[in-house]
């Protein structure tokens, strides 16, 4: 089959093969996937030619705007890079002569911005986790590592044991696309983490390789969101969750003068776009602190 008449899905395996050789991660190939089968669905709906090399730049804009129209604005951006993905990798294979998301931009979001926690939030979380059984211990470590690394649910749930360098401070974490990187904590956390591995070795699976057990072995992701739910109640917190600390972390660090820079690398992010992203929530307030601590008025 000339590359001309090759659909959008004929393509897939190959691009599939590309994106697990720069090692994306499974959930992030089973969504490219998905987000093509829609797009190849929509083209024919639409009576649209499906062959890669026939498709027009108004056929992408008028797929977009259909998922405005009835989808999220957060949904039909993350469609569009996908596409733009695609046609990228579609293009750099020559499969393509003209890209058709060239020049293109993804639907402007207007994201609600993320709250933070206040430091009373933090201290009632924490005596919520106050205690000196295993749970308590566990959930302490956890939340006091989120609080001051400000990591990714899943970065924190997939440490393991050799991971934690208490003397140094530091956690060997891994990110999206399977990239690791360095993370620092303090001593109240070196503290909460000693403790926790302390009692962890009379574990029923004090053998295992990863870092936090639960009841019937390692804990998932959703035993985090489940154990942070069951503290916020205790503590009289709504809308608590794992990515809530990876806001406050954020606007804390910009709040006390930390360098954006230090906050991208420690953060793990590739762009800078991310830090207005992150640092949007309170952004108000570090405006007006920092008006408070100019006082530009009383110079006169």
């Amino acid at each position: 089959m000339s590359s001309q008449k090759l659909t959008v899905l004929d393509l897939w395996p190959s691009w599939e093969l590309s994106l697990r050789a720069k090692n994306r991660s499974p959930a992030t190939i089973r969504n490219y996937r998905v987000h093509l089968v829609t797009f190849s669905e929509w083209l024919e709906s639409a009576n649209h030619p499906t062959a890669v090399g026939a498709i027009e730049p108004h056929m992408v804009q008028g797929f977009i705007a259909d998922q405005l129209d009835r989808l999220s604005t957060s949904t039909a951006a993350t469609r569009f890079r996908c596409l733009r993905v695609f046609f990228n990798w579609a293009e750099a294979e020559n499969e393509l002569n003209a890209n058709p998301v060239a020049g293109m931009t993804p639907p402007k979001l207007d994201e609600p911005e993320v709250p933070v926690f206040t430091d009373d939030d933090l201290r009632a979380l924490l005596a919520a986790c106050s205690g000196n059984t295993f749970t308590d211990r566990r959930d302490t470590a956890m939340v006091r590592l989120l609080i001051d690394a400000g990591i990714r649910a899943a970065e924190i749930i997939g440490l393991k044991v050799d991971d934690i360098d208490l003397a140094k401070g530091t956690a060997t974490v891994w990110g999206k696309g399977a990239k690791g990187r360095t993370v620092a904590f303090g001593s109240k956390t070196a503290q909460a983490l000693d403790r926790y591995q302390r009692v962890r070795r009379s574990h029923k699976a004090a053998e295992r390789s990863e870092l936090w057990l639960g009841v019937r072995g390692p804990l998932s992701t959703s035993g985090l969101t489940q154990l942070l739910r069951r503290r916020a109640n205790t503590a009289g917190i709504s809308d608590v969750h794992p990515h809530r600390f990876r806001h406050t972390f954020a606007h804390t660090w910009l709040a006390n003068g930390g360098q954006e820079g230090d906050l991208q690398a420690l953060a793990g992010w590739e762009s800078q776009q991310m830090i207005g992203r992150y640092g949007a929530s309170a952004k108000a307030e570090r405006a007006r602190d920092a008006h408070k601590r100019l006082a530009l008025g009383d110079r006169l």
